[in-house]
């Protein structure tokens, strides 16, 4: 497939756009990023045969559309345009695609009781139409200033679905939730959350806490790619649009199902963190040094930035201000490190002594236990260590590391313990 393709969008840096249309098929792909007084000498200049769209202009751009698909007309939102054999433009929305693939994906049937959708934005409607298509029993739309809004929510706890269409907690916004008081859906079965950045919401971990089935957006964002790229072949081929609903029927461009998973785990492994636990002076620091040089990652220590941030030595913050103090700064030290993603990040050994700072760490990483054998710890220079001693400090800790980390990998010398990082998560 030939032509000149890409995303239409006023805020593109963190797109992973260009990623997935390269993993998709062999065509130029690039990001069209348009503040909105640029829009319509960039659709009338006519410098592309398709174009996704994505905030704030997939409802702007339908009025510029020839013609548009049902899902299109039913949502009142375009997010794959193509230019037709006339020069005229063909507005879909494969996101409808995208959010029904999803609830395939885990397996939810909203047709057997009461789905709460947050937000009531394009994205919303494209998820309403989904769900009545599916046959929802019952649908709540919660919004701001609506009769259902987020002061009155809790009537509605006896919703088994749950569902955030807003941005309330994307990226740099991490750690807030859209819902306070989650704990009143005891019926809920389900969460969906939109937003793919951070990976794992506030929202979504408050489900997680309570064994609840929940998943990002970043399934939908795939699959509505791969969608469009079956629509940018079939276009290119002069097959578009075939029927109505122009997505029925890809022959030759239809791309399967499992390269949107394949897509997905790419994605996921590409950006995770990778964060490092365990006893002072476990190693965590240079083996997660060793770990970015090896793997071209950049590294951060919450220590190091605590000593920037605080402008003096963790020693002397410690005599001078106090552990508490200390115990803020590092509170602080990964909220700032840990909503960014493709890191390695190294904590200090009292990460866990705060219950709050686990669910900061998972927002977008893998813990992973650094466990070293008591006898090989140094001491000297270490101040808890050396106030409390390595046994009562192993005691009281290695409990937390051993509950809150994913995968626990043994140390055996910085070298050996990189290479064993790298296989399980770089291969």
């Amino acid at each position: 497939m030939t032509g000149r393709y890409g995303l239409l969008g006023e805020r593109l840096t963190h797109s992973f756009s260009p990623f997935i249309h390269a993993e998709l098929g062999s065509y130029e792909y690039n990001l069209f990023e348009k503040k909105p007084e640029e829009l319509d000498s960039f659709i009338k200049g006519g410098d592309f045969d398709g174009l996704n769209v994505t905030i704030p202009y997939k409802k702007i751009i339908v009025p510029y559309c020839g013609n548009l698909s049902e899902t299109a007309r039913v949502t009142g939102s375009v997010n794959t345009v193509t230019r037709l054999s006339d020069g005229s433009l063909y507005g879909d929305n494969t996101d409808f695609f995208g959010f029904a693939y999803l609830l395939k994906k885990i397996n939810i049937n909203p047709a057997t009781g009461k789905t709460i959708i947050l937000g009531n934005g394009g994205s919303s409607r494209t998820v309403q139409a989904v769900l009545k298509n599916m046959n929802a029993e019952e649908l709540v739309v919660v919004e701001r200033n609506g009769n259902d809004n987020y002061e009155n929510i809790e009537k509605h706890r006896d919703a088994q679905i749950i569902i955030n269409t807003t941005p309330v907690g994307m990226y740099p916004d991490n750690g807030f939730s859209p819902i306070i008081g989650f704990g009143v859906f005891q019926n809920c079965k389900a969460v969906i959350d939109l937003i793919y950045n951070p990976a794992r919401t506030e929202l979504m971990l408050q489900a997680e806490e309570r064994g609840i089935i929940n998943v990002n957006g970043l399934s939908m964002l795939v699959s509505q790619a791969k969608k469009s790229a079956e629509i940018f072949f079939n276009a290119s081929r002069k097959n578009y649009p075939s029927s109505e609903p122009a997505i029925q029927g890809m022959d030759a461009g239809s791309i399967p199902d499992e390269k949107t998973e394949e897509i997905v785990l790419k994605i996921t492994k590409m950006t995770r963190n990778i964060i490092l636990i365990g006893m002072p002076g476990c190693g965590k620091s240079s083996i997660g040094k060793a770990l970015a040089e090896k793997t071209g990652r950049s590294f951060a220590d919450t220590d190091e930035w605590i000593v920037k941030t605080a402008g003096k030595s963790i020693p002397d913050i410690l005599v001078q201000d106090g552990e508490n103090t200390f115990r803020m700064l590092e509170i602080d030290s990964i909220k700032a490190l840990c909503k960014e993603r493709s890191l390695i990040i190294a904590t200090g050994g009292g990460i866990v002594k705060r219950n709050e700072n686990r669910r900061v760490l998972g927002q977008n990483g893998i813990i992973v236990y650094l466990d070293r054998d008591i006898a090989d710890l140094p001491v000297t220079g270490r101040p808890l260590s050396e106030k409390e001693g390595l046994k009562a400090l192993a005691a009281a800790r290695l409990p937390l590391y051993k509950e809150w980390c994913e995968y626990t990998v043994p140390v055996r010398g910085v070298e050996q313990t990189t290479e064993a990082l790298y296989l399980k998560f770089f291969v």
